[in-house]
Parts: structure tokens; C-alpha cells; sequence
């Protein structure tokens, strides 16, 4: 498993947590935030993907 998959599911877990905080006090910035962060952590794992099936191609 690469790297940028278990970097991109901690990206994705602060954003939500960072998500969650700004709806319970009404912080929009923070909310805004956490949901950059969720999707900048599904586009590096989405690359770790890429880098595993890449890296299992040149196996075979």
C-alpha cells in the first residue's frame, strides 16, 4: 500500500473532524476547511492508487 493512501484517509479523517467542529460553533471558515481537506485526501489517495496499480503493472 503507498504511502499517499494512508496520508489521504488521515487527510480525509481531519477534514471531517475539522467539518464537524465548524457546524457545531458555526465556524463557516473552519467547515469550509474541513471540507478542502476531505477532498484534497480523496485526490491523494486516489494517486496512491494509481502509484499501487502502476507499480503492480511493472511486476507482471
Amino acid at each position: 500500500m503507498d504511502k499517499d493512501r494512508i496520508a489521504g484517509s488521515l487527510e480525509q479523517a481531519k477534514g471531517i473532524i475539522k467539518e464537524g467542529v465548524g457546524k457545531a460553533t458555526g465556524n463557516t471558515k473552519l467547515v469550509v476547511e474541513g471540507e478542502t481537506d476531505q477532498v484534497l485526501g480523496k485526490v491523494q489517495k486516489a494517486a496512491g492508487r494509481l502509484k499501487d496499480a502502476a507499480r503492480d503493472a511493472v511486476k507482471k
